[in-house]
């Protein structure tokens, strides 16, 4: 459930009550999906900061430039003709990182 309806049910609890609360509450719609208490915790402590914010922060790093619809494409393709192919064997046909898919 990491999206942003995670992060609305999140802040719309942290207004009523307490990351202990919100992990129950959270527990009883999403059942398995919900977040767990860490996670709850880590999150009502920013909004204790002030940061209110919905949307992801940017992050450092590289993007990946695997994930290509030629390169997903040529997978299919490949697994669809020979379903018994290894991640290795894929990798080295497309010249990419199959675990970024």
């Amino acid at each position: 459930m990491a999206d942003l309806k995670e992060r609305v049910c999140i802040e719309f609890c942290f207004l009523l009550g307490t990351a202990a609360e919100t992990v129950t509450m959270l527990r009883e719609p999403f059942k398995v999906e919900a977040l767990g208490q860490a996670r709850a915790y880590k999150s009502f402590s920013r909004f204790k900061r002030g940061d209110m914010l919905l949307e992801d922060q940017p992050r450092s790093g590289r993007p990946s430039t695997s994930r290509t619809d030629e390169n997903i494409k040529k997978i299919r393709d490949m697994i669809m003709f020979d379903r018994r192919r290894t991640i290795d064997e894929l990798e080295a046909f497309c010249g990419a990182h199959v675990n970024e898919f």
